[in-house]
């Protein structure tokens, strides 16, 4: 059935949905259950561009080269508001260094040079860190009822990455406050206080890091700040703009999807009742559980891309050169041709995949990370609070695309 906050017009495949109306970005998947069964590609009027929701088509146009992330010359970057950005010159300017933001051959060579820090291997040796921190961080919850967002799901990718990077730890609420306010730049209805806000951020970010370099440049540590100073590549160093870029990007992401997945799975995973030391029973079993997670309840549930030429994404759907196109990662996820049974949470499934850290060259350079301190911090946290369970039932927050809870207020055992 089509929910009533939603409408759809089969003629023309497009889609009245207010992504901020709270029984959608509570939850979602009813919405998309609904599209799935009518048509996974739509025009969605309030967006104002075509969205893909099916499995196969979202795994395809993230490989599809002639979509890119860097916005053609001389195309309005349909994120402002209005012509002028020059109350926006801090925020464009890390994002033109972003790899993110960027197309081979500039985003080639940023990623080779900082992927060498997020191998597996690399990652691997940070798994007794990563195991000591939740431990810590559980053992400071307070007796009864505690927030595990603010507690534990905040802080420790936050800790994590700010260690690997070698800035203060005790920076990270800071560090925190600046991502936020950068982050909302991506959100749907954004005002022109939420971009001065946002440029603000940035340059207060990206002075301090400034900073930081310069002090790593005269002392080298043993720290991923000091290695992307002096990596190279064909004998082509980072310039300083792309290290600043570089590292606000690594801040970032390194704990904004990470923080909305741990409540998201705590969340999913006490909604099962039971034993919950039942998913974590060995390492296998822990690494399912993780990837159920991310493809039952994702932390980001739009990419968007600009297309570099007129393409037909589907029979009947063009696209022009500039235009943009959504790419739904949690619709994806719950796709039923692609899953059996896609509401259920089935970590023994044998379908078992998903798009949540995207596919192609923009695949989330962090998954190995974001894999373990998953794995790590779930395991550890459900092994010592057994009996740990819902005190209020969560709410999500109203940030379309993120998609993550206001709070997460446990009973502790």
């Amino acid at each position: 059935m089509m929910p009533d906050y939603l409408a759809f017009d089969p003629s023309t495949r497009s889609v009245r949905l207010d992504p901020h109306e709270p029984a959608f970005f509570q939850n979602p998947y009813e919405a998309y259950a609904f599209m799935h069964g009518v048509s996974s590609g739509f025009f969605w009027e309030e967006f104002g561009f075509w969205c893909f929701g099916g499995f196969d088509d979202v795994n395809r146009l993230m490989r599809d080269r002639r979509f890119g992330r860097q916005n053609p010359a001389g195309i309005l970057d349909s994120r402002g508001i209005g012509q002028d950005r020059t109350h926006l010159s801090a925020f464009d300017g890390i994002e033109a260094n972003s790899m993110l933001e960027l197309e081979p051959p500039v985003h080639t060579r940023l990623r080779t040079l900082v992927n060498r820090a997020f191998v597996s291997r690399q990652v691997e040796r940070l798994r007794p860190r990563v195991e000591a921190l939740a431990n810590e961080l559980i053992d400071r919850f307070e007796p009864g009822q505690v927030d595990l967002l603010p507690a534990f799901a905040s802080p420790l990718p936050i800790t994590i990455i700010a260690e690997m990077l070698g800035v203060p730890v005790e920076m990270g609420p800071q560090l925190l406050d600046w991502s936020h306010k950068m982050v909302a730049m991506y959100m749907h209805g954004r005002t022109r206080e939420t971009e001065e806000i946002a440029n603000h951020a940035a340059q207060d970010f990206s002075d301090f890091l400034r900073g930081y370099v310069a002090e790593r440049r005269k002392q080298p540590g043993d720290d991923l700040l000091s290695l992307l100073i002096s990596a190279q590549e064909d004998g082509q160093k980072l310039s300083e703009d792309e290290l600043v870029s570089s590292a606000i990007l690594l801040l970032n992401a390194g704990h904004e999807a990470t923080v909305h997945q741990i409540g998201n799975a705590v969340r999913t995973i006490l909604a099962q009742g039971g034993d919950a030391r039942r998913f974590f029973t060995s390492a296998d079993a822990t690494a399912a559980t993780v990837e159920e997670c991310l493809r039952f309840d994702a932390p980001l549930h739009m990419f968007r891309r600009y297309a570099y030429e007129q393409i037909e994404v589907a029979p009947g759907i063009l696209v022009r050169p500039g235009e943009t196109i959504g790419l739904l990662l949690g619709m994806a996820n719950h796709d039923p041709v692609a899953f059996a049974e896609p509401l259920a949470f089935r970590p023994d499934r044998a379908d078992q995949k998903n798009v949540s850290f995207g596919a192609g060259i923009h695949f989330c350079i962090g998954a190995p990370l974001a894999r373990l301190e998953l794995q790590v911090s779930l395991k550890t946290l459900f092994e010592r609070q057994p009996r740990l369970g819902l005190a209020e039932q969560p709410r999500f927050r109203d940030t379309y695309h993120f998609h993550g809870l206001e709070t997460l207020a446990v009973r502790t055992g």
